[in-house]
């Protein structure tokens, strides 16, 4: 498997095109088990006016159809919320690759103990972006995480 560290990068890349953006700065990116890039994208529910558009949800779409992603990495800046481990989930991706759980903490442990393989790096680009992010736009953030202010 490519390095886990160059993966996160594109996802990386995408989380800081959406707090470019205006939004939500988490990425994700859809790879082959050889690191061939399928699709990558960012939380755009902001941008698009569309809760449904996680980072995860957006690599996803923009890979397109496959037959079978058992041999797949999800690669994202964030723990996955709890909508985008169903993704994972039920579409059997067999790999995640998790750039950060300080922040926020998702489902990450359930699907490692449904049997994805599960990376946490404790990545520090993405823990100061969502740490700051966290801190300058806390409403954005409860909106996003689903907490009533």
């Amino acid at each position: 498997m490519t390095n886990p560290g160059q993966l996160l990068r594109i996802a990386l890349d995408e989380a800081r095109a959406g707090l470019a953006e205006g939004g939500i700065p988490i990425g994700a990116a859809l790879f082959t088990k050889d690191g061939v890039l399928l699709g990558r994208g960012h939380n755009r529910r902001v941008q698009d006016d569309d809760p449904s558009v996680h980072a995860e949800t957006a690599a996803f779409r923009d890979a397109g159809r496959l037959r079978d992603y058992r041999d797949t990495i999800m690669v994202t800046t964030l723990s996955p919320c709890w909508y985008c481990s169903g993704l994972v989930r039920q579409f059997g991706i067999g790999s995640l690759i998790v750039g950060e759980s300080v922040t926020f903490t998702g489902g990450h442990d359930w699907l490692a103990e449904n049997g994805v393989d599960v990376a946490v790096l404790a990545d520090r680009d993405c823990i100061d972006m969502m740490t700051d992010f966290v801190r300058d736009r806390p409403d954005l953030w409860n909106e996003d995480i689903g907490v009533a202010d």
